[in-house]
């Protein structure tokens, strides 16, 4: 998809896409705990994607691990990036697994796979498989990165939703998409609607890591950053109404 995404505005929602990729941080399941999982917020983001895949959307998610163990911090405090890497892997499918089973005990099937094969508890990665499951009406959960240490979750959603011929990637954060500076730390930052994928690389904005955005602009894949904290926004960003940032190759 080369050209900006057009919403269809009617007096009923109409949903232009038929499958999506969601990238998700650990940090977005941590609530207001400092470390791990907050059972209420990973219940209420389970409740987020309920309301999009009932929609008729096929949903696939990737998930980060930087509420349990984030490899560059551990590299930064002097141990072997190689391993750091893999333990961040590992906190992913932690969190994978808590995502499924929400999501499962309010009625939405969903599968878990790994880049990292671990049989006893879950699936490993298959494309295939993956798209078979996603046609079925499932949701599919990918942990483990993309099985090699050096590369971010962020690169693996742009991998991930790439392979499995996405139509869009949504980034839920904290914050109701780009700013030219942290909003938290400086009020003055600017708010985008609307970048290409060069001015992103450009002018450095700290979305994604630049490999992620390199690789999305090369597989055309359009990319929207919205906040998974307000209740609902991820439906309304689908159906075109939320308050999101959208990023492609169109410059107007």
């Amino acid at each position: 998809m080369s050209q900006k995404i057009h919403f269809q505005k009617n007096n009923k929602i109409t949903f232009p896409f038929k499958r999506i990729c969601l990238k998700l941080s650990g940090e977005a399941l941590m609530g207001g705990e400092s470390f791990g999982l907050d059972p209420a917020v990973v219940s209420r983001v389970a409740e987020e994607i309920k309301q999009v895949h009932e929609s008729g959307i096929q949903m696939c998610i990737v998930i980060g691990g930087g509420n349990i163990f984030r490899g560059v911090m551990g590299a930064s405090q002097g141990m072997d990036r190689t391993s750091s890497d893999y333990m961040g892997m590992l906190a992913t499918v932690i969190n994978a697994l808590a995502l499924q089973n929400a999501l499962e005990r309010i009625g939405v099937m969903a599968r878990v796979q790994s880049a990292i094969p671990m049989e006893t508890v879950c699936e490993s990665y298959i494309r295939r498989r993956a798209i078979s499951h996603l046609n079925k009406g499932r949701v599919v959960i990918f942990a483990a990165g993309t099985g090699n240490p050096y590369f971010t979750t962020d690169t693996t959603a742009v991998l991930r939703a790439s392979e499995m011929n996405c139509d869009v990637l949504l980034k839920g954060t904290k914050v109701d998409g780009i700013y030219s500076a942290d909003p938290f730390k400086n009020p003055e930052a600017t708010r985008y609607d609307h970048l290409t994928y060069e001015m992103v690389i450009r002018d450095r904005l700290n979305v994604m890591d630049m490999a992620a955005i390199a690789l999305a602009r090369d597989n055309n894949l359009p990319l929207m950053v919205f906040s998974i904290k307000e209740q609902g926004n991820f439906h309304r960003c689908i159906a075109g109404e939320g308050q999101c940032t959208l990023v492609d190759t169109c410059d107007s």
